[in-house]
């Protein structure tokens, strides 16, 4: 599903590479926690997942797609199987529950008759059934983080890249919102989280990819992560 075979991305000819000859394998289906301290490459290595940065060298396949031969124009088609969720929601303010949601759908083009029946699902998963007109300012962080979740999977990724989805949120919402991934994880997305919460990770007991300084330093099968 996902492949880096000894990738490298510098932004400079002289300085450090943020990334430096990473390899790792992510199976179709798993949940993967990825950490690091700030600067420690997790960003750099998520813009070179969605094609936002090329590698200066190494190998990158998602999905069975090589990054190789991937020409530019075919880019969006990527990033369809590619849901993105950001810690600060990016939720569009003038704009409903059902009406953020379905701003995915019509910019792959699809039909008002489509939207009006896959939106409607998406909200019930991530819980928001009864919020359809609601307008971001309206709702809570963990509910506007779920509106941007359910944004990120309304054209059925295959894989959900959550970055740092829970760094704005209390302790309660925040384990909403991993319970939630949880939930999307079940019924086959590949998910690939990003956090700096330990307690999260630690009870989870998930795949752990730890990256310092460009560099994969540990990965475990049932991890756990001390900062």
């Amino acid at each position: 599903m996902i492949l880096l075979d000894r990738v490298t991305k510098s932004y400079t000819k002289t300085g450090k590479p943020a990334i430096n000859r990473v390899s790792v394998h992510v199976k179709a289906g798993e949940f993967v926690i990825l950490v690091g301290t700030s600067g420690a490459g997790k960003s750099t290595l998520l813009k070179l997942l969605t094609r936002e940065e090329k590698p200066s060298s190494g190998k990158i396949v998602v999905g069975g797609i090589d990054y190789d031969t991937l020409k530019d124009k075919h880019i969006p088609l990527l990033r369809r199987k590619i849901g993105v969720v950001f810690q600060d929601f990016k939720l569009l303010p003038n704009r409903t529950v059902f009406e953020n949601v379905a701003f995915a759908l019509e910019i792959a083009g699809m039909t008002n008759r489509e939207i009006k029946s896959t939106v409607p699902k998406v909200i019930e998963l991530v819980g928001l059934k009864g919020k359809e007109k609601n307008f971001p300012h309206q709702l809570s962080g963990g509910e506007r983080q779920r509106v941007a979740i359910a944004r990120a999977v309304v054209r059925q990724p295959k894989i959900l890249i959550a970055d740092e989805p829970t760094g704005n949120l209390d302790p309660k919402h925040s384990w909403d919102i991993v319970r939630l991934l949880e939930k999307i994880n079940k019924y086959g997305t590949t998910v690939l989280l990003t956090t700096h919460n330990v307690d999260i990770v630690n009870k989870l007991k998930r795949r752990v990819i730890t990256i310092d300084h460009g560099k994969i330093t540990s990965d475990q099968a049932r991890g756990t992560y001390k900062q």
